[in-house]
């Protein structure tokens, strides 16, 4: 056990699918996975782990921000013997070409905080993800027909859509990046992954836009985001 998870060490499989939500890991257990188990309940992050397609999975929730999943990939990585953390979230759109409910492919991330300074003393900003995880990601993406974006993300201290003046925020940011939208946890599990020398990427669907009226539901936040778990949990396969 740690603080954070009550979890035994045979309870968690190498690989872990990371949602924000709580609920979200327990909507992809109950219909994702069979054989389940709720392996965590401390503070209410739920953990489950089952077999998809013979292969044990684990679905842990994060929680939000950088700071909470800086803890649980930590843990899961230090203490837990975790091999590869696969984010599976949702996020704002900095782009006009990009849809409500499209799938993005996290390849760096961005952050103006330090998270970088408080785990060891380093002033890091971006962070890449893991290149071989990446790249299979994308390559199941082909395999299945699901499109998606890749790129870079802007990983914000705080969600952005309540910022004081949106238009101060674009302008700071690096035009260099590209940056194809806004989150608040990949370039947490991305440094802390790179820390430890494990691996991990980053799936994100996208569920509001500047460009566009429409925003997500706090249902369709948590179940409309199945073309990201399916090529989560076949990428996590191979």
């Amino acid at each position: 056990m740690t603080p954070h998870i009550e979890s035994k060490k045979e309870d968690i499989a190498k690989i872990v699918l990371m949602p924000g939500d709580p609920l979200r890991a327990k909507y992809i257990a109950e219909n994702f996975l069979e054989n389940y188990r709720l392996v965590n309940t401390i503070r209410n992050t739920l953990g489950y782990t089952g077999k998809y397609k013979g292969k044990e999975i684990t679905v842990f929730a994060s929680g939000m921000g950088m700071p909470s999943m800086g803890i649980y990939s930590y843990e899961l990585f230090k203490f837990y013997d975790v091999e590869k953390i696969i984010r599976i979230g949702s996020c704002g759109a900095f782009l006009p070409n990009i849809e409500i409910f499209d799938t993005l492919l996290i390849d760096q991330a961005y952050t103006e905080g330090n998270f970088a300074l408080s785990v060891n003393h380093s002033n890091c900003h971006t962070m890449k993800a893991d290149l071989n995880l990446t790249n299979t990601i994308e390559e199941t993406s082909k395999e299945l027909n699901i499109k998606i974006n890749r790129g870079s993300i802007f990983c914000n201290d705080f969600f952005d859509v309540y910022t004081e003046n949106i238009e101060k925020l674009f302008e700071r940011l690096p035009r260099n990046l590209n940056l194809l939208g806004a989150e608040m946890e990949s370039f947490a599990l991305f440094y802390i992954a790179n820390y430890l020398g494990k691996s991990a990427s980053c799936l994100l669907t996208v569920v509001d836009s500047k460009f566009k009226i429409r925003e997500a539901t706090p249902e369709e936040r948590q179940t409309s985001l199945n073309d990201m778990i399916l090529l989560a949990l076949e990428s996590a396969i191979k």
